[in-house]
């Protein structure tokens, strides 16, 4: 009797894409239309990229090229590396009186 396995499962293939959950708070939120967003992005993909991806909707222009940015509600740079599943935080800027 032959025992055939196929060697990949779909069980276990990744799909090359993740989603990251944007949180976009005041003036962002506002420009944007949404105080989130669920974007579809390559798998180790860094923050850099999940900023430049914000940036091209319709309404980011208002957005600063490097906004202060949290993942999983702790400050991050521009390199670090988004899992699927983190929430980034596009933090505006916060003027206090």
């Amino acid at each position: 009797m032959w025992n055939f396995r196929p060697r990949h499962s779909a069980c276990t293939m990744q799909s090359p894409l993740m989603t990251v959950t944007v949180l976009l708070f005041a003036s962002y939120a506002d420009a944007l239309g949404a105080d989130s967003l669920a974007l579809e992005m390559p798998r180790e993909t860094t923050v850099t990229d999940v900023v430049a991806a914000v940036r091209a909707r319709v309404g980011a222009e208002r957005l600063p090229a490097s906004p202060l940015v949290a993942v999983n509600l702790q400050y991050a740079t521009g390199d670090r590396i988004v899992r699927e599943g983190d929430e980034v935080a596009l933090i505006p800027p916060v003027a206090g009186g």
